[in-house]
């Protein structure tokens, strides 16, 4: 549904001069402006917005929302603000105006599309219209692609309208760094926010630590409400030390208010004994990989954070099933060799993941992977030392290279995996790994998880480690 059109004023904001026009709609894309619109023209890397500003207003644009810097390039109707972007963000919240009753924001280097998937498992077995909003698009009693993990302002609010108006009641964010850096989430109303984790990934756009830090921890320091709920995971030594403003619930392995006090890891699955402020649960959690069961708990904390009552939560977790291309079972071999496929793809999560399969493969762990193009090119011989360290045969392959040399990011890789073996093509590197497997192995295919393309040199080419993995199989059994 289209909102009505609307005074300026009620969008929270006012031109120079009193004007007061009214507004049909809201872009930040000077090419989608129509008579009546108000247009962002936001500071970009290498070019401003307000350089398309007449355009915007050739077409029509009843107002110009930009900064100090873009105003002095035009001349017309023009809304400054200090932060266009968060005035943008907060003026869709009021154009768009519904937004599902409950709704979680979870952000962490590694770990927030799991958790907000979860939380939508979770809210959706208690019997509620709940959906997740991430790097899977959007997920659940509602669906609608998104080619962002936190889309713009624009999109997002009006998928959480729209939402609303189908009757979805409770939603889960996935909030990337990027998209709290871009005020993307502003103006979201926020009942919990979580954080998973924080390890290197993105220096290439936050260049520091520092600013990496910073840019999460927004959620809690601009986003979340004081009112609101901040779910911490007390595991990672960065986050022990944080201290949001917000009232605090805690998960972890030990003191925390909800901890693990027992795992037993078996081929499928995992058994758990959990502490919630004392009260003990016994579940069993049918996910591969101990770092599942910290995604779960932190699943768990948002949902009753946001209001469920925890012996309602424990009750439903059994009954959760695994994210797609988080480590999914992708095939199984003959022998009874398995092949997982996971979208780890920083140093950390590498890791993490081949540490976390370890307890349930009681053969050799066989690892595929390899680094992003265009990215943070120093985590590369991180990946690769993390390869080499945790799995007992690795395969140094294509990711996405996009525009870069795809042999020189694998060159990278192998310095710190010199054992390794290269292949530079995937779907080969996927079968010498599948092809490797005796009884009792596993395989680990990394980087890409639900993706289903491959960028090289700005083509996409249709991909899906899931399907690879399933040829492979099926090709090596003679199945086919």
């Amino acid at each position: 549904m289209t909102p009505a059109p609307r005074p300026l004023s009620s969008l929270g904001l006012s031109a120079r001069g009193g004007l007061d026009p009214v507004i049909t709609g809201i872009t930040a894309d000077s090419r989608a402006v129509k008579p009546g619109f108000l247009f962002a023209a936001l500071p970009g890397v290498a070019v401003h917005g307000a350089t398309y500003a007449m355009a915007a207003l050739e077409r029509g644009a009843a107002a110009v929302l930009t900064d100090a810097k873009g105003a002095a390039l035009f001349q017309g109707p023009t809304v400054v603000a200090e932060d266009p972007r968060e005035a943008l963000a907060r003026a869709a919240a009021l154009w768009f105006g519904a937004q599902p009753a409950t709704m979680v924001a979870v952000t962490g280097t590694n770990g927030k599309t799991s958790t907000a998937t979860f939380c939508r498992q979770i809210w959706n077995l208690l019997g509620h219209a709940a959906i997740n909003i991430g790097t899977t698009g959007v997920e659940g009693s509602w669906a609608a692609p998104s080619s962002h993990t936190t889309p713009d302002p624009v999109t997002l609010h009006a998928m959480l309208a729209a939402a609303a108006e189908a009757g979805v009641t409770h939603a889960a964010m996935e909030a990337s760094s990027h998209g709290l850096d871009q005020r993307r989430l502003d103006g979201v109303r926020l009942k919990a926010g979580g954080w998973t984790n924080f390890t290197q990934d993105h220096l290439d756009y936050h260049k520091t630590f520092e600013a990496y830090f910073a840019a999460k921890a927004a959620l809690f320091t601009r986003v979340l409400p004081p009112e609101a709920v901040a779910v911490l995971n007390l595991e990672d030594p960065a986050l022990a030390d944080f201290h949001p403003p917000q009232s605090l619930l805690t998960v972890g392995k030990h003191e925390a208010d909800l901890h693990i006090l027992g795992q037993r890891y078996d081929a499928t699955g995992q058994d758990l004994r959990v502490s919630f402020r004392g009260v003990t649960h016994q579940l069993r959690l049918n996910l591969i990989g101990g770092f599942q069961a910290e995604n779960v708990l932190m699943a768990a904390g948002l949902v009753i954070a946001a209001g469920e009552k925890p012996g309602d939560v424990f009750a439903v977790l059994p009954q959760l099933t695994g994210v797609r291309g988080r480590m999914q079972l992708a095939a199984t071999r003959r022998n009874g060799a398995t092949v997982f496929v996971d979208y780890a793809h920083t140093p950390d999560a590498i890791e993490t993941a081949l540490q976390a399969l370890r307890p349930h493969v009681m053969g050799r762990i066989v690892v595929v992977f390899g680094a992003g193009g265009d990215r943070d090119t120093t985590k590369r011989p991180l990946m690769g030392a993390a390869a080499a360290k945790w799995a007992d045969v690795a395969i140094v392959t294509d990711d996405n290279p996009r525009s870069e040399e795809p042999a020189l990011i694998r060159a990278a890789i192998l310095q710190a995996a010199p054992e390794a073996t290269e292949v530079g093509d995937r779907a080969e590197a996927i079968l010498r790994g599948v092809d490797a497997l005796g009884p009792g192995d596993a395989l680990l295919i990394a980087g890409k998880g639900h993706e289903t393309g491959q960028v090289i040199k700005g083509d996409i080419y249709p991909f899906d480690d899931v399907e690879q993995a399933s040829i492979a199989v099926a090709a090596l059994d003679g199945v086919i």
